[in-house]
């Protein structure tokens, strides 16, 4: 089994900025891709970004140039950096990553409990 630990989440003003941490824990050989997803009130879970094993990154249009996805393969972790925020980011956030379980490459999508995001004044 893999767990997503999530954290960093919390109450910011319009304009402030909030960093997001996740780490994967587990039986894990591999993690290939990770992402972060939100959901807000009465919407569905939407793709706010993604990274792959080497490094590249996809942004959904609304976040693209004030948040930054980031991870580090030794520690089986993604963060996201989103400055710039706005009312329009309140949503729970969760963390999102793709799992070799062993050398048998046999490969299952897992998820964070979610994390709150709230950006108000």
């Amino acid at each position: 089994q893999v767990q997503l630990a999530e954290s960093g989440g919390g109450l910011v003003q319009p304009g402030g900025s909030l960093r997001l941490s996740c780490a994967a824990s587990g039986v894990i050989f591999r993690v290939n891709d990770m992402g972060w997803y939100r959901q807000a009130p009465g919407k569905s879970r939407e793709l706010v970004a993604t990274i792959s094993s080497g490094g590249f990154a996809n942004y959904a249009d609304s976040v693209k140039g004030r948040f930054t996805i980031s991870r580090d393969n030794a520690k089986n972790t993604v963060s996201l950096q989103m400055n710039s925020l706005k009312p329009e980011d309140t949503a729970v956030y969760y963390c999102n990553a793709r799992v070799e379980a062993s050398i048998i490459r046999i490969s299952t999508d897992y998820w964070g409990q979610g994390t709150q995001v709230t950006v108000s004044s």
